[in-house]
Parts: C-alpha cells; structure tokens; sequence
C-alpha cells in the first residue's frame, strides 16, 4: 500500500509537470528538517590531530570550495544509520563535516528514480525532494550546495547517459526545453527554502553523452537548457560542466573546444579525479591549467576519493579492495594525504584557476555489519544501496539487483557511524598540523623482468611511507620464487609475498619478452617513427593519418589513418632499431580497420609487414583488415625466424594503401622481440 500511494501521487505530480518531464517537487519540507533560516550557521571549530601529520598548503584561498558529496544520508538514515562525532555523542552529520572544514555539499539529482509502483531505484533514491532535505541541513550547518543534475532517472556516468522516462520520445530540441523547465522549476523549489545554493552541475561526467544525446550539438542543447534556468533562479551560482578520465588529455581539449565552439554559457571545468584510474597529478594540473588558460574558466576536481582500509563491511564488494594499489597506504593518514596533495595540485599548479575539491559520498558506511539478508532488505525499502532489483524495468547496465554501498572503505566514518580522525584533513591544511613522524605503511613495488635478462633479481628494499607521505628505503625478505622458472613460462605476471619492518609486502612482477621498438603503441607521440604519407597535401577534413586515441589496441594511443575518397588512405612507417645480443628474433604488429559501409575487399589493399637489414628486406608479411566487427581480432601479423645481429642496420616498418573510399583503421603495438 505504501508504494501504491507512492505512485498515485507520482502520477498527479507528472500530470501537473508534463511540461518539464519531472516528477513532483514538494514545497514542504522532508524528514523533520527545518526551515534554513531558523538557525545559524554552525561555528567552525580550530582542528588539530595528534596522529595525522598534514602538511600545510601555501596560498589557500579562504573561499576555496572543500566539498562533500553526501547524497545517500537521507537513506542511509532511514535505514538505521547514525552518525558520531570524536567524542562518540551522536550528531548530525552535516554538522559533523562543516565542524571539520568541509563548506560545500554536492547532492546528485536523478529526474525520477521510482518504478510505476513507486519502489525506488537505489542510490539514494536521490530526486529533487532529497535534494532540498540534504539542502536545508547544509545551510543550516553553514555550508552552500552544489546540485548535480544527472538528467537520468539512474546513474550517469562515461557509459551511462539515458534519458528520463519522461523524455524518451522528445526530440533533443525538446529535450532542451524540457531541461530548462525541469531545472528552473528543481531550482525554484530550492530557493524557496532559502538554501543555500552556490553551485550548479548541467550533467555528471558527460564524456560520451548526456540525456540520451550523444552529438555535441545535442549535448549543448541539454546542457544549455540547463545553465539558463541556473542563471534565471540562481544568478550569482556557479555553472559547471563535469567529464571524467583526464588521464586522456586530448579528450579533455576536444571537449573544451566543443563547448567554446556551441558558446555554452558556463563558469567551470570541472573533472573526476579518482587516482587509481585517472593518471598523475601532474598530467591532471596539466591538463586543467591548459583549459584555463585557452578558454578562461575556473577549474575544479568535482569527485574524488581514497580508501583508508581494505576491508568491507557491508557484505558488498568494494570498487577498491584487495587487489587494488595506489600512491599512498590505505590508511588514515594515505586517505588524509591524498587529500592534501591534490587540494595542493588544485590550488597551486592550475594557472590559478583551481578552486575546489569535492570528495565522493564520505559518508555511505554500511547499513549493518550482521549479515548480508538484512542489508539486502534494506537497500530495497530505503534505496540505501548503489541499486535496487526495481531498476531493472529503466536500464540493465548498472543496474537490476540488490546491492550495497561500494564505497565504504573510502568513507570519512566508521562502519558504526562514528567519525574518523582523517575527515580533519579539510580544517588543517590552511595552517597545516605538525605530529610525531610514524610509520603508516609499505610502499609494495612494481617490477619488470625481461626474459633475455639473466642477471634480474628481486629487489632488496622497499620504500617505507610515513604519515606525512615521506619514504624511506628498508630491507625487505621475500618469500621463496624461482626467478629462473619465471622467466622460461614467458609473458606472466606474479605476486610475490615479503615482508619489511614488520608490515607485509607484495611485488607485482611483470615477466615480459623484452620490446626493441621504442614508442611501440604511441604514447609518446611519433619519434622515433618516421611516416612518409600517401597524397599529403590532402590532409584536411577528408583525409587523416595521425596519432589518435579512437581505438588503442593497448594504452590509449595508436596510429589512425581514414579517407573518404578512393586511392587516398596510405602510408609508410618505419624505425631503425638497436639490438644488444645476436639471435633470433620475431616482429609482429596490429591492425584493424574497415570501410565505411560494406566489407572491405581484402583485394584493394596493399599492405605488408617488413624487416630491413642494411636497408634491405630480408622478410615481410602482408596484413588484411577485415572490419569493425573484428576489431582487432585476428589481426595480429607476425614474422618469425629473424637472424639479427647488433652490428647491423635493422628497420622495422609497415606499408599501408587502401584504395576503396572510407578506408580507415589503426595500427598499433609493434614488438620486435628475442626468441629464447
């Protein structure tokens, strides 16, 4: 009965809001929360730590943006969830992290997360009602909002982007209009509480499409829909846009160009920033300084985490666990330095653009720690976990089953709700916090052995981190592997147990057949190929041969050629390589591609695979894409039985011409290796 009633009032709210595709806005406010006038903003304590050891961050502007995302609370409330302060005296949460430093809250906005019966979908179950409920306790604790519209009814991320339920038949001109009305009248129903909104997400990670539109000029139209209602309701907020994987900086400058080309009307650039996938602090303040600097807006890290444990409490796996490495310990003081070293990279290498961080869902613990049959029941009625079975009926991808909170181990609090002594990183790093240096963890090592490499041993020692992130080199015994066995089975990977200063080690050994070919896969631009290209003079909009990253067969560059017109697409590539032993060898490369519609005739292509002694061919292969379906299936091309010796002159190259019209493809990963 409860979810019947549920969607007979969803029903009467859809029919009053057709014109913006959006479910009901309440105008009272939700569970027990006040109104955001009826009290001032809680006072900020001084914060100090006698174990975190913070490091102070020079020029840190007073306004700079220390934010939270904190969108299941309401949830995770209702789900029996409380939350402690230091002193284990329960309290609200929002008072909590605002009394720690923290002074924006991101809250994410689905359209409408409910089935026909009313079940909600997960996460949060996080409409615009949430919103207001999470929004109203943040300004009363002092702290502005920042509103992520997904404009889903569900999670949108990279490989996510649907269209609410209530879109799915408009077009994207009226998906536009659509979004200007649902936003303006979310955004309304906040400012008529008095929250305090400072910020303004026009979609969440946005990278491959958003609302269903995948065209920049569809994607500017959503997003358009969105900033223009922003200015209307809440003209002094910030506009941010948000993508993810800035460890792919030209995908990062396509899409600033697209949205200076379509003139979106937008104050920030913002990116996720999760640094086990998204590549180094460096690239990151390269990236973003680069964007500030062509375009003229402010820069910000929207998402981010680090888990302080490996373990999981809620009977749910974790998207960091076990198996998973990154910079720091998974400890308090590696959660807190993370923080420090990116807020420092935000603040200091952005062109002066940075102006906040924002930490992913701090909050989400576990809704109980006694058995996974009464999470599960809890994550269905209260929407606690990251889905619920009811979301089946609007996508599958991500969705369609009962689970939990997959960030509990990068939560600021423990699985019983109580605070953790690194949520005090947001209020030290102003001033810094100066403690007695200690041993937090063991940095575990990566290394690589070549197969021709006899002399290769393990390492003696590993770097030992302590709680200001500095390291030290330390013995280390590890435990008994047979490096000569590993190296005759080839290409593997191991895991070596070990132990250092009283912590355990694991080293990731990589057993690789060693690669002549410099720069074989392109991620480091052309040298030192040298590429003579078919009809160079018609490289424009019709013609392409150039370093991309479209289809990668490993990192996340290769080498793409296209041509619309017939007798176009070709090149020769080739590189003079060094060997150190005589032997025999193999040369091997990769290539895919296909015609623009049909199947390519394998008989219009000339293409060959080849190895020059002293500027001769002495053995080449002829290579054949066959198309996109088969990817790189299949096309790997191989040359066996190469006698070389390091007192030669030896080239490896490949020639390519494809004469019928919309040829293209990409080659990639060229190995030149000594066979054993």
């Amino acid at each position: 009965m409860k979810g019947l009633a549920k969607h007979i009032s969803l029903l009467f709210s859809v029919f009053a809001l057709a014109a913006c595709g959006g479910t009901s806005v309440s105008t009272d406010s939700t569970s027990g929360s006040t109104d955001a006038t009826s009290s001032q903003a809680a006072p900020k304590n001084k914060v100090s730590s006698e174990s975190l050891y913070v490091k102070k961050v020079d020029n840190l502007p007073n306004d700079f943006i220390f934010g939270m995302d904190a969108s299941s609370v309401p949830s995770l409330e209702k789900s029996g969830v409380k939350f402690y302060d230091f002193d284990g005296s329960e309290k609200d949460v929002f008072e909590i992290l605002s009394h720690n430093g923290v002074n924006y809250i991101r809250v994410r906005v689905w359209n409408d997360p409910f089935d026909a019966e009313g079940h909600g979908y997960g996460g949060g179950n996080c409409d615009i009602n949430v919103a207001k409920e999470i929004g109203l306790r943040a300004t009363k604790a002092g702290m502005k909002l920042l509103v992520d519209f997904h404009y889903s009814d569900f999670w949108a991320d990279p490989a996510k982007y649907q269209a609410p339920k209530a879109w799915a038949n408009m077009s994207a001109e009226e998906k536009g209009e659509a979004c200007y009305e649902y936003t303006k009248q979310s955004l309304q129903l906040l400012k008529d509480a008095k929250i305090d909104v400072g910020m303004v997400q026009v979609g969440n990670e946005t990278n491959n499409g958003i609302a269903g539109e995948t065209t920049w000029l569809n994607r500017w139209r959503i997003m358009d829909g969105g900033s223009r209602a922003t200015r209307e309701v809440f003209p002094d907020a910030l506009v941010a846009v948000h993508f993810a994987n800035p460890e792919k900086p030209q995908n990062y400058e396509n899409w600033a160009s697209k949205l200076a080309y379509y003139e979106l009307d937008y104050d920030v650039f913002g990116t996720s920033y999760y640094p086990y996938w998204h590549g180094t602090l460096d690239n990151l303040s390269s990236i973003l300084t680069k964007i500030a600097g062509e375009y003229g807006k402010k820069t910000m890290v929207l998402e981010t985490s680090y888990a302080n444990t490996n373990e999981d409490t809620d009977f749910y796996g974790n998207t960091i666990g076990e198996s998973a490495s990154g910079e720091y310990p998974f400890t308090l003081s590696g959660q807190a330095n993370h923080m420090r070293n990116l807020t420092d990279t935000i603040v200091n290498r952005t062109n002066n653009s940075g102006i906040g961080v924002c930490y992913w869902e701090g909050t989400w613990i576990s809704v109980g720690t006694n058995s996974w049959e009464e999470n599960v029941e809890k994550w269905k009625e209260y929407g606690s976990g990251w889905t619920s079975e009811y979301s089946a009926s609007y996508e599958s991808e991500d969705a369609g089953y009962n689970g939990g909170s997959a960030v509990d181990n990068q939560c600021f609090f423990d699985k019983n709700g109580k605070v953790l002594e690194s949520l005090k990183v947001f209020g030290m790093m102003a001033e810094g916090n100066v403690t007695e240096l200690r041993a937090d963890g063991v940095e575990n090592p990566v290394a690589t052995m070549y197969t021709y490499d006899s002399a290769f041993q393990l390492p003696s020692t590993v770097n030992l981190i302590y709680n200001d992130n500095s390291r030290k080199a330390v013995p280390v015994t590890w435990d008994a592997f047979d490096l000569e066995q590993a190296r005759a089975a080839g290409n593997n990977t191991y895991y070596i147990k070990g132990v250092s200063d009283g912590f355990d080690v694991e080293l990731t050994l990589h057993v690789l057949e060693y690669n002549f070919i410099q720069n074989y896969s392109f991620e480091d631009g052309i040298d030192p190929w040298h590429v003579t290209k078919r009809n160079a003079d018609k490289i424009g909009d019709s013609y392409k041969n150039e370093i991309t990253n479209e289809n990668p067969k490993s990192g996340d560059f290769a080498y793409h050629f296209w041509a619309s017109a017939s007798n176009t697409a070709g090149f020769d590539m080739e590189q003079d390589v060094t060997i150190e032993t005589a032997g025999t060898y193999k040369y091997s490369f990769c290539l895919m591609g296909g015609i623009a519609s049909g199947t390519p005739d394998p008989e219009k292509q000339d293409i060959y695979g080849y190895v020059k002694v002293n500027d001769e061919i002495v053995k080449k292969v002829d290579a054949k894409f066959t198309g996109y379906s088969k990817t790189y299936e299949n096309g790997t091309f191989l040359i066996e039985g190469l006698e070389l010796d390091p007192s030669q002159k030896i080239t490896v190259g490949i020639h390519l011409f494809a004469n019928e019209s919309g040829s293209w493809g990409d080659v990639d990963d060229f190995m030149l290796n000594i066979v054993l």
